[in-house]
C-alpha cells in the first residue's frame, strides 16, 4: 500500500493491483489519474477504480449536488459541518417514510441519524464530484487501452471498473 498523490505515483511497472476507490469522480484530471494508476501497475496487472454513478442518484444530483456545489464547498468547514444536519434531516426522514426503493438507499435507512450525517457531511465538502453513467465510467479505463474490461454496478448507485495491463 502507497500514500501519495495519484497523479505522481513515481513508479513503473511495479504493481499487481491498483485500485482507486472513492477518488476519480472528485478529480479535475480524472485521465491524469487513471494514466497514473496504468503506469505503476505491472504488464498483466489489474487495474481497478470505484466511482459515483449517475443511474438511481437524482436525489443527490437534483438535491445535494447544487447545494454542495454552490454553498458548502465554498464555505468554511465548521459551517458546512453545522450546515450539513439541514439536508441530513430532510434525507432521513425521506428514508424512514420510505423513500428510495435501491439497494443504496436500503442499506442507508438503516443507519443512524449521526452515521447519515457524516456520510451527508463527506458528500459536501469536494470541490468536484462527478456522477459517471455506465458507459463514461467503462471508457474510463477502455480509453486507456486496458483489456478484459468489466464493470460492476454496486448498491444500484455506483461503479466499480477493472481492467487488465496489456504486456
Amino acid at each position: 500500500v502507497v500514500k501519495k498523490s495519484i497523479y505522481d505515483i513515481r513508479y513503473n511497472n511495479k504493481f499487481d493491483v491498483s485500485f482507486c476507490i472513492g477518488v476519480i469522480h472528485h478529480l479535475e484530471y480524472p485521465e491524469k489519474a487513471i494514466k497514473e494508476l496504468i503506469k505503476a501497475t505491472k504488464p498483466g496487472g489489474k487495474v481497478l477504480i470505484w466511482v459515483y454513478g449517475q443511474e438511481n442518484m437524482q436525489f443527490i444530483l437534483k438535491l445535494l449536488n447544487p447545494l454542495r456545489n454552490n454553498i458548502f464547498s465554498r464555505i468554511p468547514i465548521r459551517i458546512t459541518r453545522v450546515l450539513s444536519f439541514f439536508p441530513t434531516i430532510v434525507l432521513y426522514v425521506l428514508l424512514k417514510l420510505g423513500f428510495g426503493r435501491i439497494e443504496y438507499y436500503d442499506m442507508i435507512r438503516q443507519f443512524s441519524f449521526t452515521h447519515l450525517s457524516q456520510i451527508i457531511f463527506d458528500q459536501m465538502l469536494p470541490k468536484t464530484a462527478v456522477y459517471y453513467k455506465k458507459e463514461e465510467a467503462l471508457n474510463l479505463l477502455k480509453n486507456n487501452g486496458l483489456k478484459n474490461i468489466k464493470i460492476k454496478w454496486v448498491n444500484e448507485c455506483s461503479w466499480s471498473v477493472m481492467g487488465i495491463k496489456n504486456h
